[in-house]
């Protein structure tokens, strides 16, 4: 889905991801504080994290013609990546 847009619209796609993605971040800073990436690195791990699963959900077969799934899809991807990496984040300060 996403590699059949045409780069104006991929582009447009991106810079809207990335926009929310520095409202979240930042909201999301200033719940974690420390235990967080910042809100600009939150922004990146949300906008990475969004459109990696979508690649990854069109990799095995998901279809995502609808923007609805196609969103829904995306987000719990960045909120998987973010919470992932922060896990981790805390366990690496615990050793």
């Amino acid at each position: 889905m996403i590699w059949n847009l045409e780069s104006g619209w991929l582009m447009m796609a991106v810079a809207s991801v990335a926009v929310l993605s520095l409202f979240f971040g930042s909201a999301l800073d200033a719940i974690m504080r420390e235990d967080g990436f910042g809100p600009f690195g939150n922004m990146l791990l949300f906008t990475f994290g969004f459109f990696a699963a979508i690649i990854i959900a069109n990799t095995y077969g998901i279809n995502l013609r609808e923007l609805k799934m196609a969103v829904a899809y995306g987000l719990g991807g960045a909120f998987a990546t973010v919470s992932v990496l922060a896990a981790l984040k805390a366990g690496i300060a615990k050793i």
